[in-house]
């Protein structure tokens, strides 16, 4: 098995929105339906135009597992703005969004390579901070998930009428 990553386009967004409806379908089968709801999130224009938006500000970048698309993120220079918020780094960072997977490539690492070539990226560009921030209910997998490839905890937060619980992460380059 070969992963490689390339940068992604507007005629990966359909591939893109694909891999998020996967991990919806793999969430919703494990009961675990707060993160991203039970929809697929494809047929969410808010969620399609997120995807859109974050690609046209930063760039997005494809994982492939010998050359079949296996998982996605997404790098820009601020958070979305849901995390206005918060108080502000004080200093320039990269900041990860939509990372996802096609569930028919779970457990081979595609993820990882992508935050790897996140923080390369990072790196690349004489950045020294890089965020992410995750969905932290239910069992808290995700943010261990993000520990477990170098990711610190920062700040909680929580969002909206269903509080939404949330968790900013970053790293040290």
């Amino acid at each position: 098995m070969e992963i490689s990553i390339r940068e992604g386009g507007p005629d990966d967004i359909p591939v893109m929105l694909g891999m998020l409806d996967s991990c919806v379908e793999w969430l919703v089968g494990q009961g675990r339906t707060r993160q991203w709801g039970t929809k697929p999130l494809s047929q969410q224009q808010k969620t399609v135009e997120s995807v859109r938006g974050y690609m046209e500000e930063g760039t997005a970048y494809i994982a492939e597992v010998d050359g079949v698309p296996a998982a996605t993120l997404t790098l820009t220079d601020k958070p979305g703005s849901y995390l206005s918020h918060l108080p502000p780094p004080g200093e320039p960072e990269h900041y990860i969004h939509w990372l996802a997977s096609d569930r028919r490539f779970k457990g081979n690492g595609v993820g990882s390579a992508l935050l790897a070539h996140a923080a390369e990226e990072t790196r690349r560009a004489g950045i020294s901070l890089l965020r992410v921030d995750a969905y932290a209910g239910d069992d808290g997998k995700l943010v261990r998930y993000y520990e477990s490839n170098g990711f610190v905890r920062t700040e909680a937060y929580t969002l909206g009428e269903h509080q939404w619980p949330g968790q900013v992460l970053e790293m040290r380059l």
